[in-house]
């Protein structure tokens, strides 16, 4: 069989020239470069035999039509957009294989149901502090209150929109409903140490984390560094330090739950002053909701006691919360019989970062297919996949396509009016033969 890897790592590498900082990946949500970088992909797509178009929001979908035309569609896909200073392989791994996948199936023949290949316009919501806001609007959960938010130049997102030829007022056009999506699938790089441990080019993703995001808020009093004694101080910053390691401690102790506190703020911020107040942010995420929650209510506690003792004024404030999102049962049994198609061992995990595959199981059974990174790392340059690996990854998405495909052929073929009607014939002959 020819490789898939060569022509699929070309083609990223192409992407990444196509940057707005020299020396650096950086595409943005409605910017010159994603423009180029989705004609770019628009023109792989049209080479494949995909119908392309754009949507409202500016995800760009390539289709190619099932037995029948303008039936539902199983999706395949992921984002073209990037963090600034990114690597080449989250969200563009995913379409590139995808487009490569619906070229080898379409060589053996038309598929029974449409199959589309989307491109997500928005998937790391850099320039407007929203994510997922393409896979939102193609699931129909788009905020519209988002149109409203603003750039680091001041314009809004519906000013963007304008500007790179869309219509703010078409974005409902661009909603799918549940009857027009059969299923989606998404390949993606692990971001993660766990494929690499176990030695392993492919996982099998079990749920994306869902996330609480919070601002905790510790006050005490202000103080001269060199009058006040250790016994009488109320140093805001020392309980919150106190507060973030029992933070460590508390998610430490169980699996797949992580806490991260990314950013401090100390004030008043003087070298001879002892702090008065303190705040810091707190990412926490977990593949099961419940698992979260009660490791957010000990942390509470944990922090209020910690304030109580050390005599400051404690303040906890949500800002962001998502909920879990596992993956369907049925599209992940497909993913690991083509695992094993493969001849590789099944690794379970969960997926700690977020996924336009949250958005889109709102309207559709979801699946991920994750493929080794170096080093776990992701939105860096040092982002690497292999191309042992990249091609383990796509053939298994490809495996995953045509066992869906095969399925759905099955199910055809069993309701079919010559079964159905075989079938009715055989309940008529049971009827009349049994007792009253």
């Amino acid at each position: 069989m020819d490789a898939f890897a060569p022509r699929i790592q070309q083609r990223l590498d192409a992407l990444a020239q196509i940057s707005a900082e020299p020396g650096a990946i950086t595409r943005l949500y409605l910017t010159p470069e994603q423009a180029r970088a989705e004609a770019l992909v628009a023109g792989w797509m049209g080479e494949a035999g995909l119908q392309v178009r754009r949507d409202a929001v500016g995800n760009l979908i390539g289709r190619v039509e099932g037995r029948e035309p303008g039936g539902p569609a199983l999706v395949i896909g992921s984002h073209l957009d990037t963090v600034r200073n990114a690597g080449r392989y989250d969200g563009p791994l995913g379409v590139v294989a995808a487009i490569s996948c619906v070229e080898a199936v379409l060589r053996e023949g038309p598929p029974p149901v449409a199959i589309e290949v989307v491109g997500f316009a928005d998937e790391e919501g850099v320039r407007f502090a929203a994510t997922l806001t393409g896979s939102r609007a193609f699931a129909g959960h788009l905020d519209p209150a988002a149109l409203r938010t603003l750039d680091a130049a001041g314009t809004t997102l519906a000013a963007a929109m304008r500007e790179y030829g869309l219509d703010p007022k078409a974005v409902p056009t661009a909603a799918r409903t549940p009857d027009q999506i059969l299923g989606y699938v998404e390949l993606h790089i692990e971001q993660g140490p766990m494929l690499e441990r176990e030695g392993l080019p492919v996982g099998l993703v079990t749920a994306i984390s869902g996330a609480s995001r919070l601002e905790i808020t510790l006050s005490g009093e202000a103080g001269h560094a060199g009058t006040v004694a250790m016994t009488e101080r109320r140093d805001a910053l020392a309980g919150a330090a106190e507060c973030i390691l029992a933070i460590e401690a508390r998610c430490r102790g169980e699996e797949h739950l992580v806490g991260t506190v990314g950013r401090i703020q100390a004030l008043p911020g003087a070298v001879n002053t002892i702090p008065g107040q303190a705040k810091f942010s707190l990412d926490l995420r977990a593949p099961d909701d419940a698992q979260r929650h009660a490791a957010l209510a000990d942390i509470d506690l944990a922090c209020k006691r910690i304030a109580l003792r050390r005599r400051l004024g404690f303040g906890i404030a949500l800002l962001h919360e998502a909920e879990a999102v596992p993956c369907d049962p049925g599209m992940t049994a497909l993913v690991e019989a083509a695992i094993v198609a493969e001849g590789h061992p099944v690794l379970a995990l969960p997926s700690g970062a977020g996924h336009d595959g949250m958005a889109v199981a709102a309207i559709a059974p979801i699946a991920m297919v994750f493929v080794r990174c170096r080093g776990g790392i992701s939105h860096n340059p040092a982002e690497f996949a292999s191309l042992p690996d990249i091609e383990a990854g796509t053939r298994v998405l490809l495996g995953t396509v045509r066992g869906f495909l095969a399925a759905r052929e099955r199910s055809a073929d069993q309701t079919s009016p010559r079964s159905a009607g075989a079938a009715s014939a055989k309940t008529r002959r049971r009827l009349a033969g049994s007792s009253p």
